[in-house]
C-alpha cells in the first residue's frame, strides 16, 4: 500500500487510498466474497421455500414480508465481517504498520467504513436479485429510500464493528460477536411478526433497531406488515432513521477514541 509523503495528502486523498486497499485485498478472495454475498440467499432459501408455506401473512405471501427483513438482516451479517477484518489487521501488525505512516487516523477508520458500506451496496443487490427470483414483488416506487435507509443501518452497525474489532484485536476473540449476531437477528421481526411471540420476547423484538429497519422497508415497498398494532409498528420510518442515529453517535467516537489509544 503506498501512502503519500507528510502534507502532501489529505484526509479525502488517504481514505480513498486506505478504501482501495481494502478492495484489492477482497479481489484476491472471491471465493471468501461470493460465500459471504451467497450465505443470505440460502437463508432466503431456507425460510422461504421450506418453511415459507407454514407462515401465515396478512395480506400477502410470506415471500414478501420475508424478503424486507432479510434485506436487514444482511445489513446485521456485514457485522462480522468488519469485527474480523479489523481484528486481522491488528493481529498482522497491519494496524501498525498504518499508524507508523503519515495518514490520518480518522481516514483509517473512514476508509474502513466506506468499503463496507460498497460490500453492503453488493449485498444489497444480491440479496434484491435472489428476492425477485423468488417471488417479491415490491408495490411501491419508495424502494431507493428502503435502499437508503438498510446502508443508514449498516452505516451505524460498521462503526460498532469497528469499536469491538479495536477491543477485541484477535480474530478468535471475533468468535464471541459471530455467535451473537445470531440470536440478535432472530429476536426481531425479520422471520415473523412480534405479536407472536411471548411478551416479554415480543418487547424485545419490537424495539429491536433490525425490526425497525425492516418494517420500513415493508412499508416503502408496500409489502405486508406485521400485524401488531402500537406506536413503533406505526411509526417503523422514523425509528429507522432514530435508531442507527443513536448508534452512530455512540459508537463512531467510541470507535475514534480506542483507534487513538493503541499502542498505549
Amino acid at each position: 500500500m503506498t501512502v503519500t509523503a507528510p502534507g502532501s495528502g489529505s484526509w479525502p486523498t488517504h481514505t480513498a487510498v486506505l478504501t482501495r486497499r481494502i478492495l484489492v485485498h477482497w479481489k484476491q478472495r472471491p471465493v471468501s466474497i461470493a460465500v459471504t454475498l451467497l450465505f443470505p440467499v440460502l437463508i432466503v432459501v431456507m425460510f422461504g421455500q421450506l418453511f415459507g408455506g407454514a407462515m401465515a401473512i396478512r395480506d400477502g405471501a410470506y415471500i414478501d414480508f420475508l424478503i424486507p427483513g432479510m434485506l436487514a438482516m444482511t445489513m446485521l451479517f456485514g457485522l462480522e465481517s468488519t469485527v474480523l477484518a479489523v481484528t486481522s489487521d491488528a493481529s498482522k501488525g497491519v494496524t501498525e504498520r498504518i499508524r507508523a505512516m503519515p495518514v490520518s487516523g480518522l481516514a483509517v477508520l473512514t476508509g474502513r467504513c466506506l468499503a463496507d458500506l460498497i460490500s453492503a451496496v453488493a449485498g444489497l443487490v444480491v440479496m434484491m436479485g435472489a428476492g425477485l427470483a423468488l417471488g417479491w414483488r415490491p408495490q411501491q416506487a419508495s424502494v431507493l429510500g428502503a435502499v437508503g435507509l438498510l446502508l443508514w443501518l449498516r452505516f451505524a452497525f460498521v462503526w460498532i464493528g469497528i469499536y469491538l474489532g479495536l477491543l477485541l484485536k484477535t480474530p478468535e476473540s471475533a468468535v464471541s460477536v459471530q455467535v451473537l449476531v445470531w440470536p440478535a437477528g432472530f429476536l426481531s421481526g425479520v422471520f415473523v411478526s412480534p405479536d407472536t411471540m411471548p411478551a416479554w420476547l415480543s418487547a424485545i423484538a419490537t424495539w429491536n433497531p433490525l425490526t425497525a429497519t425492516a418494517s420500513a422497508v415493508r412499508e416503502l415497498a408496500g409489502n405486508p406488515a406485521w400485524a401488531a398494532n402500537g406506536w413503533a409498528a406505526e411509526h417503523s420510518v422514523l425509528l429507522a432513521l432514530a435508531w442507527p442515529a443513536a448508534l452512530t453517535a455512540i459508537f463512531l467516537p467510541l470507535a475514534t477514541r480506542r483507534y487513538r489509544m493503541l499502542g498505549r
